[in-house]
């Protein structure tokens, strides 16, 4: 498959990537604040990755590969994002969805008034910590694919998210 996207099949690159999209689309919407910019950062993924499409090696996985370039892509909003908020360009605040059945209004309340200070507090982390937060407490991946990914020892990527929930826990009381 990843032969044929390299010479140009455009359906051959859609089948390769779209088992990876769900998830690295959740991936997007973690490290960025809004979803829309999160959906912006992967189709960007996307294209960089069908503009460097000579690079692939068929004989490495393509969604290590596709996880790198979409976190570079995030990173970029990221940096976009700071300016735009110093230069008080800042966009709208980001639905904040609730998993619940039926909880009692007041509880949904203070349920998404925790969610959103979650949310806000994780943003707020520096970049370092909360990429290896974000991929080994929220994506589920092992200290050893942060490491591969990140381009870091796998010491280094636990001190890192020991470090966040460390933040995490003195900025949020019920943690």
């Amino acid at each position: 498959m990843v032969e044929r996207v390299i010479a140009g099949d455009k359906v051959a690159f859609g089948r390769l990537v779209e088992p990876h999209l769900p998830r690295l689309l959740g991936l997007a919407r973690r490290m960025l604040p809004f979803a829309d910019e999160a959906e912006d950062a992967l189709q960007n993924a996307l294209a960089s990755v069908w503009i460097a499409r000579a690079g692939l090696d068929p004989q490495q996985p393509v969604a290590a590969f596709l996880t790198t370039v979409t976190l570079n892509k995030c990173r970029d909003r990221l940096r976009r994002l700071k300016v735009a908020r110093l230069l008080r360009f800042t966009a709208l605040d980001s639905d904040v969805p609730v998993a619940a059945d039926q909880p009692a209004p007041d509880t949904e309340i203070a349920d998404r008034q925790m969610l959103a200070h979650v949310i806000r507090t994780i943003d707020r982390l520096p970049l370092r910590l909360r990429e290896a937060l974000v991929l080994v407490a929220i994506e589920g991946r092992s200290h050893r694919e942060v490491a591969d990914l990140l381009g870091l020892t796998e010491k280094a990527v636990e001190t890192r998210v020991y470090r966040a929930r460390q933040r995490l826990r003195e900025r949020i009381d019920f943690l």
